[in-house]
């Protein structure tokens, strides 16, 4: 007779390592509940070494907070203790940690993660406020295994943040921007500091070609370069002669901002009358 096996029958490891790859929604609102043996097995840091939060919608009116008010008889949803009590659970075993993009984040809330996430190999910042975001560099020096940085608007602070990796952050490889300026301080900057980046992402952001060329020219160990969308410059036989090193070189929908801006006259001028 073939006996049943049931998934709470299951070792505390071998489940962990399961629900070590289910997304934070599931982890904190549907396997807590099941029963006892799923609880315990959830609490294993090894299923809070990955923190994307940008995954679930987080605004207090969202459904999730909603739900999670609801399940955890709480009366009020906060980001920041949200935040705090997934931080906890890892217990200085989170390697990747990205916030929201949606929303600003404190200084205290960068501060807790800076402080209780030392490991972390993948970051995604959140945005912050101009007079506040002077402080990311201090922050950044604390994350000495950090490989990758993701972001969306570019801090005030970017070239103090580049140094900054350049002197802690022996590992880095990749660096992510979107829809930001690039400028002529910036590129100097990532080529000083950054000479063996490996993976650069830039998508729409206004970038001329004389600081394409130059990071090209000043970062040698490049694999990865995505200057898709950006507005600055056409990939003309030059550019293309430079990235000719480059394993993937990503230049789609670069265009000169002439072009933009024709298109964006084309667009509005032929809206209709209201």
């Amino acid at each position: 007779m073939e006996v049943e096996r049931r998934w709470e029958d299951l070792g505390m490891d071998c489940l962990a390592s399961i629900f070590s790859k289910l997304d934070l929604e599931d982890l904190t609102l549907s396997v807590p509940f099941v029963c006892k043996p799923w609880l315990e097995a959830s609490m294993d840091v090894q299923c809070w070494r990955v923190l994307n939060l940008r995954d679930i919608d987080l605004m207090p009116w969202s459904g999730f907070s909603a739900r999670f008010k609801q399940a955890y008889s709480a009366k009020r949803f906060s980001f920041a203790g949200f935040m705090k009590n997934l931080i906890d659970r890892s217990r200085g075993s989170a390697v990747e940690l990205a916030f929201p993009s949606e929303r600003f984040a404190s200084l205290q809330e960068l501060e807790y993660a800076s402080t209780n996430c030392s490991k972390l190999k993948v970051l995604g910042l959140p945005n912050m406020f101009q007079q506040e975001d002077k402080h990311l560099p201090g922050f950044i020096r604390r994350w000495k295994d950090l490989e990758f940085l993701t972001m969306g608007r570019k801090p005030s602070s970017f070239v103090e943040m580049v140094e900054q990796i350049g002197l802690h952050c022996k590992n880095f490889k990749g660096l992510s921007l979107s829809g930001t300026v690039v400028d002529d301080e910036d590129a100097f900057a990532i080529v000083e500091h950054l000479p063996k980046l490996r993976h650069l992402v830039v998508r729409g952001c206004p970038l001329s070609k004389r600081q394409l060329l130059l990071i090209l020219d000043g970062c040698r160990e490049l694999e990865v370069v995505d200057v898709s969308n950006c507005t600055g410059f056409v990939a003309d036989d030059e550019i293309k002669k430079a990235a000719s090193f480059v394993k993937e070189f990503k230049c789609e929908g670069a265009k000169m901002e002439e072009d933009y801006m024709d298109l964006y006259d084309d667009v509005y001028w032929g809206m209709p009358c209201l």
